[in-house]
């Protein structure tokens, strides 16, 4: 994927298989609205801004984090607006929205016409615990999660800086 760095790690512990962590999670209950699918772009509301995921299923989204742990969900983009690194991270869509709201929003399907969902969790598998560029302007965490559902990199609310 343009722009951001693939393949697995070859460093110990860390490459995961999405469907054995997924599978220990079978009590999640997914108490959000809207009951995302896999493949589906999930906004984030933060105070200021929007924070990008996309569903894998199961309860887990993918989404790009700063390198540094320990920072609260609702100051994930906020510390990444002045990042020039992230970890490609899978999460529990529960922890990363926190005390936020998010909707299901696949603004996009009528420009760009979405990958099977397939594909679009094997380019998601490919590239979890990976460290990749970040550009607020060209390489946001919206750019990445439509890069993965489409093939094509969008974002709108750069337009609004």
């Amino acid at each position: 994927m343009p722009g951001y760095q693939t393949g697995h790690s070859s460093e110990p512990g860390t490459c995961v298989c999405l469907k054995h962590r997924m599978a220990f999670n079978d009590c999640f209950s997914l108490s959000y609205p809207g009951n995302p699918r896999p493949g589906d772009l999930i906004e984030v509301f933060r105070p200021c801004y929007q924070h990008w995921a996309l569903y894998l299923g199961d309860g887990y989204v993918i989404n790009i984090a700063p390198l540094e742990d320990g920072i609260s969900p609702s100051f994930t983009s906020a510390k990444s607006l002045f990042s020039r690194k992230a970890l490609v991270k899978m999460q529990l869509l529960k922890d990363v929205v926190g005390k936020d709201t998010y909707r299901i929003n696949n603004k996009y399907d009528d420009t760009y016409p979405p990958l099977p969902v397939e594909e679009v969790i094997q380019r998601s598998e490919f590239v979890i615990g990976q460290e990749v560029e970040y550009d607020i302007l060209v390489n946001n965490c919206e750019h990445f999660v439509t890069l993965l559902r489409y093939g094509e990199g969008v974002s709108e609310q750069v337009s609004f800086l």
